[in-house]
């Protein structure tokens, strides 16, 4: 059974409202054999209730938000995106594994200089898998993200894909 976060913000959590989120959040548990903690925010801001669920599967974030004027209806919208995700992913895998290119290796990431000038207002830690170009567009897409940060399977190196403001995307290679 998964474990959730489930919080609100302008919002109380009612029990009804929590059992509501892990009935339907916990659907997406049955897709993968191993489900991190799942985590739910809830927001009311003037008319609009969001809903923003993160779900850590296998070695990748599914990340999904959806705005309505109800919270149970933004938690079924957000669920849809959310399985629309898994599909495509899985599918991707398949197509993936059939071609002999994944690697199931975790590597950590490397430690970040400290800058003296500059202000830092939020810290994400995250593991570095190796994987080639197309699976780490194919994350970026998945977190809806305008980069990602990947280890090339072939070189080991650090390197980074974008979207570009034309919708093609960039390729920023690490090494000498």
């Amino acid at each position: 059974m998964a474990t959730f976060t489930i919080r609100g913000k302008n919002i109380e959590v009612t029990p009804a409202l929590r059992d509501y989120v892990e009935k339907k959040v916990g659907k997406v548990t049955k897709y993968f054999d191993n489900v991190g903690e799942i985590t739910v925010l809830l927001t009311v801001s003037k008319d609009r209730h969001i809903v923003e669920v993160t779900v850590p599967v296998q070695g990748i974030l599914l990340r999904g938000q959806e705005a309505t004027m109800d919270m149970y209806t933004s938690i079924d919208l957000v669920i849809e995106k959310i399985e629309r995700q898994i599909r495509k992913y899985k599918t991707k895998l398949e197509k993936r594994f059939r071609e002999g290119s994944i690697r199931t290796e975790m590597m950590t990431p490397p430690a970040k200089p400290a800058e003296e000038d500059a202000v830092v207002i939020k810290t994400k830690r995250f593991v570095v898998k190796p994987m080639d170009v197309q699976e780490a567009i194919m994350q970026m897409n998945l977190l809806n993200h305008d980069f990602f940060v990947y280890r090339d399977d072939k070189t080991e190196e650090v390197n980074v894909v974008y979207k570009r403001k034309d919708g093609k995307y960039g390729l920023i290679e690490s090494g000498v």
